[in-house]
């Protein structure tokens, strides 16, 4: 494109000439392959396109707040219900259930009711159960409404990732990278948010937890309204035009796909349970360092999300899963051989294991372009259960070698080797990720389909 048309006034051609902002434009071109300039005084852009982003983009943003603003929440929410701590992980796990309910049905309800309908009705509900928590006078009326908001969260996800595979027809690791980053950026901030906002006086009294989860799940509504004018290609495709679930499970490349992403998120998600609790017990850092540390870890996790898409696009998504996986693997294993001194490998441990998530599902976008639904709603349903069964496994590799170790006055001794194994764990969850995405290169090699 000569530069002298990066001057030109961008109009849309449909509306008869309204202003769209340059970045835009470039943004656009840059995802979507543009459009063809149709004169020296114009240049089209697809509003409806731009629409679809900020679907997605604002989507990933509400969905990271609202999974990650409970962590401030809780111990206010068991004080002012008198809860203890069997109930509250019984709150978790049942809301665990209700995630993985609603990622098994999304895709039929894609293809039911449309996108729209599906993507309204996870933003909706999510907004309700905000109310709801406001609302909630006792534990039982809590659980059902923090069920509620699992389930649209679980409905959001696949929805989400199933737009993303009909939008981003190129440059498609970039733009799923890009998507995620936004998880990555608000589920950073989310914790520090939710504090300061239970603390803000509204009229008198402070939000509390009720006030802070009621506006912070309005804020769904934000995304959910572009969506409403929206146009959304895909739904009209026609039933026998699409691969049934039965067709889609008999294919081994959809479960080394399964297994590539469970061995990806099991380390990923461990990372947020276990690090500061290794940091605290095994090397007696104060609370502060050890969250710092953490934060160190999703400041390489966004980072990552943010510039190595064009990398998984280059050198093709399952290349980049081999490498990525196994460069956090080892920086996760080489940081407990280290000791101490080497810490620092657990923050860049974030950079490798960042990109897995969003590269498989470019990799699913491409590969099954006319069956994205069915093979997403597959893939991270499945995932999903992986991901509990592994933190079961992290907890109980934890807590076998610290009674292995634990005798006499070796009690602390045995601690920290539990606590080592429990870490090496999710190291060698990361290389498993990077070996079976090996196995999935040389099948897809053999059949001449590596992406």
């Amino acid at each position: 494109m000569p530069n002298a048309l990066l001057n030109l006034t961008i109009r849309d051609k449909v509306k008869g000439g309204s202003m769209l902002p340059l970045s835009l434009f470039s943004l656009y071109h840059f995802t979507h392959g543009g459009q063809q300039i149709l004169s020296s005084q114009s240049i089209t852009i697809n509003k409806n396109y731009i629409l679809l982003l900020i679907v997605v983009f604002g989507g990933f943003l509400v969905f990271g707040f609202s999974e990650n603003i409970k962590g401030p929440a809780l111990p206010r929410m068991q004080a002012d219900l008198s809860l203890d701590e069997m109930q509250i992980g019984l709150l978790l796990a049942f809301n665990s259930l209700g995630y993985l309910l609603a990622c098994s049905f999304t895709g039929w309800l894609v293809r039911r009711a449309g996108m729209k309908f599906t993507t309204s009705l996870a933003f909706g509900s999510m907004a309700l159960s905000g109310m709801f928590i406001y609302y909630a006078a006792n534990y039982a009326a809590l659980s059902t409404a923090y069920f509620l908001m699992y389930v649209g969260n679980g409905i959001l996800e696949i929805a989400l990732a199933i737009l993303a595979a009909r939008i981003f027809t190129k440059n498609t690791g970039t733009m799923m990278n890009l998507s995620h980053f936004f998880y990555g950026l608000s589920s950073t901030f989310a914790p520090i948010i939710a504090a300061a906002l239970m603390g803000v006086n509204v009229f008198g009294p402070a939000l509390g937890w009720r006030g802070m989860y009621m506006l912070m799940l309005t804020l769904t509504i934000l995304p959910m309204l572009p969506g409403l004018f929206a146009r959304y290609s895909g739904d009209e495709m026609k039933q026998e035009e699409r691969i049934s679930l039965k067709d889609y499970a008999r294919d081994p490349v959809a479960w080394l796909i399964v297994a590539v992403l469970s061995f990806g998120v099991i380390s990923e998600l461990a990372v947020g349970g276990w690090l500061v609790n290794f940091l605290e017990k095994a090397y007696g850092w104060s609370s502060d360092a050890s969250a710092g540390m953490l934060s160190a870890f999703f400041f390489c996790f966004m980072l990552a999300r943010l510039l190595l898409g064009p990398v998984t696009d280059k050198i093709g998504y399952t290349m980049s899963l081999i490498i990525l996986s196994a460069c956090s693997g080892l920086c996760s294993i080489a940081a407990i051989i280290v000791g101490e001194p080497g810490a620092f490998l657990f923050a860049l441990a974030g950079v490798g294991i960042a990109p897995i998530y969003p590269t498989v599902m470019a990799l699913l976008a491409k590969r099954y372009r006319s069956a994205a639904d069915t093979a997403i709603t597959f893939t991270v349903t499945l995932m999903g259960i992986a991901s509990v069964i592994g933190n079961f496994l992290i907890g109980a590799i934890t807590e076998w070698t610290k009674h292995l170790f634990a005798y006499g006055e070796l009690e602390e001794a045995g601690l920290i080797k539990g606590l080592q194994a429990g870490y090496l764990f999710i190291g060698i969850c990361a290389l498993l990720c990077s070996i079976t995405s090996l196995l999935l290169y040389r099948m897809l090699r053999k059949r001449n389909e590596v992406l």
